[in-house]
C-alpha cells in the first residue's frame, strides 16, 4: 500500500511540475547561456489526419494512450499493436522548413511529428534545465518521455519549457514535437498572406542549463544624451529570486555598479562618460556583464537614442534618413526559410552592397541571427509581427495572440541597438474596430519598450485632396511615431510615368516613410520596349520612383522598397513570369542582381552624401 501511495504522489508531483513548466517566462540571450544543441537530423511522421493526437472518435488521446505518437513506438512485446513508428528512413534537418527538404512537402500544410533522442547529465544537481525553441511554425505541442511540457502558438518567436528533474534521464530521453502549420481564420497571421507557409522546426533547438536562481531577462538603453555623461536606464528581471542585489559591469568604460532587487526586479539607472554611440557608421558594441547571485551572463550591447521630434527622425540627436530595403526570411537560391548566421550575412551583405543603412524585416520577427548581425554590421532594423491584411480585429483572443507575439519579439530583441522600430502590422483595412485593435498593440509596444518607435504600414487615400495629391490620413496615424505607408504607383496603379505628377502628404505632423514600393520582373527577361514583367519595366519603375522621391516633402525620412530578393508565394501564379514566386526582388531567385538593384544603389549613394 505504501509503495502504491508513493507512486501516486510522485505522479501528482510530476503532473504539477509539468503544468508549471507550461507557464515559463521567456529566457533571453540564449547565446550567453550554457547550452547543448539538439539541432541535426530528427525522425518524423507525416500525420495529416492527426491520428497521433486524436482517436477514431476525434477525441484527444489520453497521456498514456498506446497509440499516441508522443509515447514510445517500440512494442512492449510481440502482441503490442503499434500502427506508427519513427525511423531513420524518414528524417528532416532541424533547423529547417519541411517544404524545401522534400518535394512531397512543397505545398504541405498540416501536422508532422518530430522525434529526437538524447542523453543529458547536469553539471550541477541544483541547476535547472530548459528546452528552448527559436521558433516553430505554427502550433507546437512538446512532449518529453511521454509527458507534455507545454504548447506554443505562433510561428516566428521563441519559447521555452522547464524540464522537471523527475522527468529528464541521463540516457535515452525521448523528445517528441507535434508541429501543425495549418492556417487559421483566428490566427496571427490569418488565412490570407503573400508568402510561403513554411512548416517545421525552423530555428535552433537547445537545452539550456541555468542556476537555481537566474536572470531571465534585462533591458539596458541609452535614454538621454548629456554633455559628458549619458544616462543608461533599464531593468533586470530574476527568476525564483534570492539575490538582494545585481551587478552591472562594462569593463571598457571601467564601470561596475550594484543595484538593489525589489521583488524579482532591479531597476537600473546610471551615467556613463565618454560613451561611443552606436550608429550605422560606427556600430560600437560594449561587452556588458550582469551578475545576480550565482548567475553571470554576458552580452554585447550598443547604446544609441532614436526619437521622432516633430516631423523628423533623430538618431543620437542628429537627423536620420533611412536608405532601406524590405527583406523576407528566405534564401532564394534554395527556396527555403533562412535560419543561420551565414544566411543573415548573405541577406544583410546584399543590403550593405545596395548602400542601405536600414532593413525592414517583413512581415514577422526574423531569426535572432539577423538582429545580432545587424547590430554588428550597423544596419537599422524595422521588426514586425504578422498582423497582416485582414485578421479578425473584433476577436479578443486574436488580439491576445498578437500581443503575445509582440511581447516575445520585444523580449528577445530589446537589447539590440539596431532595432529602432517595432511594427504592429501591415496594410490593415480601415475601420474603428481595426484601429482600436492596432492602437492597443502600439500602446503595448510602448509600455514594453518606450525607448523605440512604434509604427505600422498604413493605408493611403490615392488622389484624396486633388488630382495628383495622395494623402496618408489613416486614423491609425494618430497613434504611430512615424507615418509609414506602402505605395505601388506604376505597378498596381497606372504605369511608372504616373509618378511624374504624383505628390504625397500626410495630415499628421510626423516623419513620413515609404515602407514598400516595387514592381515585378522575371530575372533575365530583357525588353527594349519596357514590356511588363521585364527587368526593363522594373528599371523604368524605379527611375520614375526615384525622380518622385526627390521632390518629397521635408518630413520624408526614408524608404524600404519591396523587396531585396524574389521569394516564394502561392498567390503568384502567372505561368510564364511567376510560377509560385513574387518577383519584385532586386535580386532574382538565382541570386543574380537585376538592373534595378544598381539604380537604387546609385540613389542611395547620393542620399548618403546628403545625410551621412
Amino acid at each position: 500500500m505504501l509503495k502504491k501511495t508513493v507512486v501516486i504522489v510522485t505522479a501528482l508531483v510530476l503532473h504539477i511540475l509539468v503544468a508549471n513548466a507550461q507557464k515559463n517566462e521567456l529566457i533571453t540571450n540564449i547565446e550567453g547561456r550554457k547550452t547543448i544543441s539538439l539541432n541535426g537530423k530528427w525522425q518524423y511522421i507525416v500525420d495529416p489526419y492527426e491520428t497521433g493526437f486524436y482517436d477514431y472518435r476525434f477525441k484527444e488521446r489520453s497521456e498514456n494512450d498506446n497509440d499516441a505518437f508522443w509515447n514510445s513506438d517500440v512494442p512492449k512485446n510481440k502482441y503490442d499493436h503499434k500502427e506508427y513508428g519513427y525511423s531513420d528512413k524518414n528524417t528532416l534537418k532541424v533547423p529547417g522548413d519541411w517544404n524545401s527538404q522534400d518535394p512531397k512537402f512543397l505545398y504541405y500544410e498540416g501536422t508532422l511529428w518530430y522525434k529526437k533522442t538524447f542523453d543529458y547529465k547536469k553539471d550541477k544537481t541544483s541547476n535547472r534545465v530548459f528546452l528552448y525553441f527559436g521558433a516553430v511554425n505554427y502550433k507546437t505541442d512538446v512532449y518529453l518521455n511521454g509527458k507534455k511540457l507545454g504548447q506554443h502558438i505562433g510561428g516566428f518567436t521563441p519559447f521555452n519549457f522547464e524540464i522537471p528533474d523527475a522527468l529528464i534521464k541521463t540516457k535515452g530521453n525521448y523528445l517528441v514535437v507535434k508541429v501543425d502549420n495549418k492556417r487559421g481564420a483566428e490566427e496571427i497571421p490569418t488565412l490570407n498572406t503573400d508568402w510561403w507557409n513554411y512548416g517545421g522546426i525552423t530555428r535552433d533547438v537547445k537545452l539550456v542549463e541555468l542556476p537555481a536562481n537566474f536572470i531571465t531577462g534585462y533591458s539596458l538603453q541609452l535614454t538621454k544624451l548629456l554633455p559628458g555623461d549619458n544616462k543608461i536606464q533599464g531593468n533586470i528581471k530574476l527568476d525564483n529570486n534570492n539575490a538582494s542585489q545585481v551587478q552591472v559591469e562594462i569593463p571598457e568604460l571601467k564601470l561596475k555598479q550594484n543595484f538593489p532587487v525589489n521583488g524579482s526586479m532591479a531597476s537600473i539607472d546610471f551615467t556613463a562618460a565618454n560613451l561611443q554611440y552606436w550608429s550605422p557608421k560606427t556600430p560600437k558594441l560594449y561587452r556588458v556583464i550582469l551578475t545576480a547571485g550565482n548567475d553571470r551572463i554576458e552580452d554585447k550591447i550598443g547604446f544609441r537614442t532614436i526619437e521622432a521630434k516633430g516631423d523628423q527622425l533623430l538618431l543620437n540627436g542628429k537627423r536620420l534618413f533611412m536608405r532601406g530595403i524590405s527583406i523576407h526570411e528566405e534564401i532564394p537560391q534554395q527556396g527555403r526559410r533562412a535560419y543561420s548566421r551565414a544566411d543573415a550575412l548573405q541577406l544583410l551583405g546584399w543590403a550593405k552592397e545596395l548602400n542601405c543603412n536600414m532593413v525592414r524585416l517583413a512581415h514577422y520577427p526574423h531569426d535572432e541571427s539577423m538582429t545580432r548581425m545587424a547590430d554588428s554590421l550597423g544596419m537599422l532594423v524595422w521588426s514586425e509581427i504578422p498582423v497582416y491584411w485582414t485578421v479578425n480585429f473584433g476577436n479578443e483572443e486574436v488580439l491576445e495572440k498578437a500581443k503575445q507575439q509582440l511581447t516575445e519579439m520585444i523580449m528577445r530583441d530589446q537589447n539590440r541597438a539596431s532595432i529602432i522600430i517595432w511594427s504592429v502590422g501591415n496594410e490593415t483595412p480601415i475601420s474603428e474596430t481595426r484601429t482600436n485593435f492596432m492602437h492597443t498593440l502600439l500602446q503595448t509596444a510602448k509600455d514594453l519598450d518606450p525607448s523605440r518607435l512604434a509604427s505600422a504600414a498604413l493605408e493611403v487615400s490615392y488622389k484624396a485632396q486633388g488630382k495628383n495629391l495622395n494623402m496618408i490620413d489613416d486614423p491609425l496615424g494618430k497613434y504611430v511615431d512615424m507615418v509609414a505607408f506602402n505605395e505601388y504607383l506604376g505597378w498596381y496603379l497606372g504605369t511608372p510615368d504616373s509618378c511624374q505628377t504624383a505628390n504625397w502628404a500626410t495630415i499628421y505632423n510626423k516623419p513620413l516613410f515609404i515602407s514598400e514600393t516595387g514592381a515585378e520582373a522575371q530575372g533575365g527577361f530583357i525588353s527594349t520596349g519596357n514590356a511588363m514583367w521585364s527587368e526593363d519595366y522594373q528599371a523604368w519603375y524605379y527611375k520614375e520612383q526615384i525622380a518622385m522621391l526627390k521632390r518629397m516633402p521635408d518630413n520624408f525620412t526614408g524608404i524600404s522598397p519591396w523587396i531585396l530578393a524574389d521569394f516564394r508565394s502561392p498567390r503568384r501564379n502567372n505561368p510564364t513570369y511567376q510560377q509560385g514566386w513574387n518577383t519584385k526582388g532586386l535580386i532574382d531567385r538565382n541570386g543574380r542582381k537585376k538592373k534595378s538593384f544598381f539604380l537604387l544603389k546609385e540613389y542611395y549613394g547620393e542620399m548618403e552624401k546628403m545625410y551621412p
